[in-house]
């Protein structure tokens, strides 16, 4: 069985949503340094038109542009079209796009609007080009989600991503699971990144990558390693988190629901000693990432 990074290979063709920056920006020049053909979609046209300039000149054989709303049933119809002309099918799928926003409990369009592109984008990408990955049997390929540690161990702030994003972790292990009895050959990966510093952290009007933070880059090699050690999740650390702790917090969450605790009990004020001196006493089996 040929390893899941054998897609990234000359003349393959990858897909990347939210490519305009940030991770999907890392991830489409990494394709590109592949000798890939590269399609990079984002709501943004001006930033897609100088993400094309750093993809092309990062290696891609070709690269080409589409301006979308990833929760557009419509928007994904027209660029299925686009994509599929003269038979074209795809071999890399990363859907990847996303937002952030935040509101409170009497807010239902904030709601609304987080799932329409966090989860929708994630579900209408999938419904569109399943096709060109279902029973594979032939050549490598992969669709890669990316999620969030927020929609692992919960943490308190903001509900509706947090969900949206707990949804999407989901739908790709459904994904997996699914594809890995019909369509052997195609790999599925959920990507989460750990602090990184992005145009989103750019906007909240940090302009230097803080000490803590990984470099999108980064994000894009630590995906590459997982995928090519056959992994589905890819749960980044960063420079203020390592593996063992996001295990121990991982893993602590769970125990909510298995010890019958408080939801998001690490944050409660009855039970963060408790948390912290389990945590710090935790020992887990199972290999460390690097």
């Amino acid at each position: 069985m040929p390893s899941p990074t054998s897609v990234f290979r000359k003349g393959a063709t990858a897909l990347i949503t939210g490519s305009a920056g940030g991770v999907g920006l890392a991830v489409a020049k990494l394709c590109a340094s592949h000798s890939m053909n590269v399609i990079l979609v984002d709501n943004n046209a001006s930033k897609l038109s100088e993400a094309k300039t750093a993809v092309s000149s990062s290696g891609a054989a070709n690269v080409e542009t589409h301006t979308i709303d990833v929760g557009s049933i419509s928007d994904w119809n027209k660029l299925k079209s686009a994509v599929e002309e003269n038979g074209r099918k795809l071999d890399f799928l990363h859907l990847n796009a996303g937002i952030g926003l935040n509101s409170d409990w009497t807010d239902t369009a904030y709601f609304h609007k987080i799932f329409e592109v966090n989860f929708f984008g994630v579900v209408n990408g999938i419904n569109t080009f399943f096709p060109h990955f279902q029973d594979n049997k032939a050549e490598q390929k992969a669709i890669v989600v990316t999620g969030s540690k927020q929609g692992i161990t919960n943490p308190p702030g903001n509900p509706a991503y947090n969900a949206s994003k707990s949804a999407v972790k989901t739908i790709a292990e459904h994904l997996s699971f699914d594809l890995s009895k019909s369509s052997p050959s195609t790999s599925v990966h959920l990507l989460v990144p750990g602090w990184t510093f992005t145009g989103l952290t750019a906007a909240r009007g940090v302009t230097e990558k803080p000490a803590g933070a990984w470099a999108p880059e980064q994000v894009a090699e630590y995906l590459y390693q997982k995928m090519g050690e056959g992994k589905f999740y890819a749960i980044c650390p960063d420079n203020d988190v390592d593996w063992e702790t996001d295990r121990k917090r991982m893993t602590w969450t769970m125990g909510d629901v298995v010890y019958e605790r408080l939801p998001q009990s690490r944050w409660r004020e009855e039970f963060k000693e408790e948390a912290t001196r389990t945590m710090e006493g935790m020992k887990l089996g199972g290999k460390q990432a690097d």
